[in-house]
């Protein structure tokens, strides 16, 4: 793990996807001037590749490439990872992940505070500073909660739960010096677990016998 100044520090500018949630971000970073940011409501098909034109930068240029890889939205991060693979191939450079509830947690300060998304089917994805990440059941989950914005969740959100901003041109300052980014080789959407495949065994079908 390594932390964002460190990247800045040695492969100057970046270019940072983030398409976890509902507003795409994009951000242009460079080590001794400020950060440029775009952000876009579209899918992010379309939110990405129109944020980038909007900033005018030159993706070849970037010396290294920034993702996050989720909690949140997977066709987003997937598309995100899908441009990097893309633009890595062109041009071979570092690509780092970081985990979306990690930069919010971390930039609030609060240890005791959950961040969560939703995890489908009746479960979210918890994280805490102390504790780092979890999937918990809806029924488990306790203490004093906080979602980011612009997060969709499908199950109803639990009583008392707060909401924090997710606006990475103010969290990302608060968090530049921790490790909180990992290289990466193979960019791709935030997995809590393995899909698992049920095998059967194909039988020719036969009319029943009388």
């Amino acid at each position: 793990m390594t932390s964002l100044r460190q990247i800045l520090d040695a492969h100057a500018p970046v270019l940072l996807l983030d398409a976890a949630s509902s507003l795409i971000q994009v951000g242009w970073l460079n080590a001794r001037e400020p950060a440029r940011w775009q952000t876009s409501p579209a899918e992010a098909g379309v939110g990405l590749f129109e944020s980038i034109q909007s900033l005018d930068v030159d993706v070849g240029a970037a010396g290294a490439l920034v993702f996050c890889e989720g909690p949140g939205s997977v066709l987003g991060v997937r598309t995100a990872a899908m441009a990097l693979r893309t633009w890595s191939l062109l041009r071979a450079r570092p690509v780092f992940a970081y985990s979306s509830l990690a930069v919010v947690a971390h930039a609030l300060h609060r240890p005791e505070v959950g961040v969560i998304v939703d995890a489908r089917r009746d479960s979210w994805h918890l994280y805490r500073t102390s504790t780092g990440l979890q999937r918990v059941a809806t029924a488990a989950l306790a203490g004093e909660l906080i979602m980011p914005e612009h997060f969709r969740h499908w199950s109803p959100r639990p009583p008392s739960v707060g909401t924090t901003s997710y606006d990475l041109s103010q969290i990302l300052p608060q968090v530049e010096t921790l490790d909180l980014f990992r290289p990466t080789d193979a960019p791709d959407a935030f997995l809590a677990e393995e899909p698992s495949y049920v095998t059967w065994t194909p039988h020719i079908h036969r009319a029943p016998s009388a």
